[in-house]
């Protein structure tokens, strides 16, 4: 279960279907929350089924009959069925082909929803924003419609992080700051969620938020919405309260979160819990839904993730917390330091006088104390001659010795940040292109956040090319001393750069000069002496470990110059 917690399947989670947004999420039911419901709420869960059949979902469907062990496309082997529900199923299975771990979402080719889904999972897939789970495939086969989806075992669910209590104001900062700016990308793009709930979202172990399922969740659902822009815009706003609170910000429980007490109406976070963070709870109130009441500044309302990008950004940056100190322990004696002359002996013997020892009697005695004594009156009958010879030599005058005159050696001028005016990705060895739609994140300010390579079977790149990278477009040619780049993974590199009069960048690698090299996660590369260039090219040439295969991730590029 703990696997499935971390897991890139969202639609195991059944709980928590009541709708964000009154109006929009009317069709928005799962078709299992008529189960939820007890048997004292006939009403509801009549009126429930109602809005099923409006809405045009069929609960009758059932979802294909497969097993463990099941291949699909002789590729991806199914090993655990997660969820079976409405007439689709999702497993954990295995790509057999590149040995890792991936999603699966099944569902028969003649369900009212298959079109739909494939068309959603292919126009997610076209996004490629490392931000998001991607989506590895999309297919029709054999009756069957299935996508296939990556698998982040080492993830954590929001809801398991909630679960353990309300987050640190820095992590809720950068909960709504990731997720607000990824969902503005992908609405940028005509891609909207509808269904951002807390196990949508995935915390990595290095602190970056993921979500999972744009667009495909909602197709297997069948949820729609009028104005899915501002539903996802409230969703934020209710993972931020949650963050903040741990209170899930309506009169129902969702997600193993209690909901607010019924009758008092939507509370500001820092009125339902001591210490919440003043700013992101007022961002909260501005991103949901709460008739215009907003924050106590009465600032207008976020309705799109955009908005509510730009309000994030604008407030103060919430710093992480200071690491606690640690008394070291009190100070105490060891045994060696103790000693055990202070304690009494395991057998008491009769105390004897000291005798000191004779003096040197033998001849061997006599011998050394005649050598001593040599030496004693031959040392003081050189000092005598050497003090005589300079009392009675005459006065010469003397040289004085010119001391050299030091000079206050100039400190260096100290390094200035060289502004990278444009970059693109640089693959002249293999199809021409390498994840163009990230090369921003790169050099964006955010260690979180990274422009990373194709998936690799090898970390040479399987021998298919000697490397990729990124060509870095400084606006002109100016003087470079140091390059540091921060990898996820320790990833070989080298800094080469273009000739200083080049008026265009060069076309292949070999017209580059290779100034240095480096490998680790952190990789500050200084040249021996400056060098004036307008094209630096850093060369990836081999890969770390990641996702099943070998893959590149660059998150951030300093130049100074």
């Amino acid at each position: 279960m703990a696997e499935r917690s971390t897991a890139a399947v969202d639609v195991a989670d059944n709980s928590g279907d009541d709708p964000l947004t009154a109006k929009a999420d009317t069709a928005a039911t799962d078709g299992v929350a008529d189960k939820q419901k007890t048997a004292e709420q006939p009403a509801e869960a009549t009126e429930k089924k109602a809005v099923e059949r409006q809405s045009g979902e069929q609960a009758s469907l059932t979802a294909p009959e497969l097993h463990s062990g099941h291949k699909l496309a002789r590729r991806y082997r199914l090993e655990e069925c997660v969820t079976r529900l409405d007439g689709f199923s999702s497993w954990r299975a295995v790509d057999e082909k590149l040995r890792r771990a991936v999603g699966v979402h099944l569902l028969p080719a003649d369900h009212p929803r298959a079109r739909s889904v494939l068309a959603s999972a292919r126009a997610s897939a076209l996004l490629g924003d490392p931000r998001f789970v991607q989506v590895l495939d999309a297919v029709e086969e054999n009756d069957l419609v299935y996508v296939v989806h990556e698998w982040l075992p080492d993830s954590t669910e929001l809801t398991a992080l909630l679960a353990a209590g309300p987050l640190e104001p820095h992590d809720a900062y950068q909960l709504v700051s990731q997720v607000s700016q990824a969902m503005a990308a992908a609405h940028r793009e005509g891609l909207a969620h509808l269904r951002l709930t807390p196990s949508a979202v995935l915390r990595s172990s290095t602190g970056q938020y993921r979500i999972r399922g744009l667009a495909v969740n909602a197709a297997l659902r069948g949820i729609t919405a009028d104005r899915p822009q501002r539903n996802d815009t409230e969703a934020i706003g209710a993972l931020l309260y949650a963050a903040l609170t741990q209170r899930w910000p309506y009169d129902s429980d969702a997600y193993g979160l209690s909901g607010l007490p019924k009758g008092v109406g939507l509370l500001p976070p820092d009125q339902v819990r001591a210490g919440v963070h003043r700013g992101l709870s007022e961002i909260a109130m501005r991103a949901l839904a709460n008739d215009g009441a907003t924050a106590s500044r009465q600032e207008p309302p976020c309705t799109t993730p955009d908005e509510l990008a730009k309000a994030v950004a604008a407030m103060p940056r919430v710093k992480p917390p200071e690491p606690e100190f640690t008394a070291p322990p009190e100070y105490q004696r060891t045994t060696y330091q103790q000693g055990t002359y202070g304690r009494p002996p395991a057998h008491p013997a009769a105390t004897q006088p000291l005798i000191p020892p004779p003096p040197l009697q033998s001849r061997t005695g006599k011998a050394l104390k005649w050598a001593v004594s040599a030496l004693l009156i031959a040392a003081l009958g050189l000092g005598s001659w050497q003090i005589a010879d300079r009392l009675l030599a005459p006065d010469s005058p003397r040289k004085e010795t010119p001391v050299p005159q030091t000079t206050t050696d100039e400190k260096p001028a100290p390094l200035k940040p060289v502004a990278i005016a444009s970059a693109h990705d640089f693959d002249p060895l293999g199809n021409g292109s390498e994840k163009p739609q990230a090369i921003d994140l790169a050099f964006d300010g955010d260690p979180s956040t990274y422009w990373y390579t194709e998936n690799y079977y090898g970390a040479d790149f399987a021998n298919l090319k000697s490397g990729v990278g990124l060509v870095l477009d400084l606006g002109k040619a100016q003087k470079i001393s140091t390059v540091d780049l921060s990898f996820v993974g320790d990833t070989a590199v080298e800094l080469r750069t273009a000739p200083a009069d080049a008026t265009a960048e060069p076309g292949s690698p070999d017209g580059y000069t290779t100034q240095v090299s480096g490998t680790g996660s952190q990789v500050p590369l200084k040249l021996s002496k400056p060098v004036t260039t307008r094209y630096v090219l850093v060369w990836l040439t081999k890969l770390p470990s990641n996702d099943g295969g070998y893959r590149g991730k660059l998150s951030e590029i300093k130049i100074m110059g």
